[in-house]
């Protein structure tokens, strides 16, 4: 099941929330950032590595002070990979992948891969819907974040497209 609501995602009611990073676990859209000072200092060192990741990996840590207990970060930018639609496609199917092995079952997360040089936000959030994986246990539920009434008709939009 996918939904979208205008929200917070700092404060959703979930497993886990996604959030886009770089090879460092650095975040890479303004969104990102919100959600780092939200989680507090303490995720700061939950997300800490010893080796920098690739595009199209997915790691989950602790999520700090968010309501959700977990992070599922979404590499999409590392120095050597320009970031595409089908960086972002790998990256949230690991996404998926780690969320089942660890039983996560409610997911949240804003259209991932949307921003300044990045993908553009319809395209961000049919990505998402299109990947979300409809025969297995975990997961089961995502959520699509936005901030604002405008960005809410998009995502149903691509909701109803995956749908048919």
């Amino acid at each position: 099941m996918i939904r979208a609501v205008v929200d917070d995602l700092a404060f959703i009611e979930a497993d886990a929330v996604l959030r886009p990073a770089d090879a460092s676990l650095e975040p890479v859209t303004a969104g990102a950032v919100r959600l780092d000072r939200q989680a507090g200092p303490r995720f700061i060192e939950q997300r800490r590595l010893s080796v920098p990741l690739e595009a199209g990996a997915a790691v989950i840590t602790g999520s700090g002070d968010l309501t959700a207990p977990f992070v599922v970060h979404v590499v999409i930018q590392d120095p050597n990979t320009v970031t595409t639609r089908e960086t972002v496609k790998r990256a949230l199917i690991a996404a998926w992948q780690r969320a089942g092995e660890w039983g996560l079952a409610r997911l949240a997360a804003a259209p991932l891969g949307a921003g300044a040089g990045l993908l553009d936000f319809d395209d961000a959030a049919q990505l998402m819907a299109e990947t979300f994986p409809t025969d297995q246990a975990c997961p089961s539920e995502l959520t699509l974040v936005v901030e604002r009434d405008g960005d809410l008709a998009v995502v149903e939009a691509a909701i109803r497209r995956r749908r048919g």
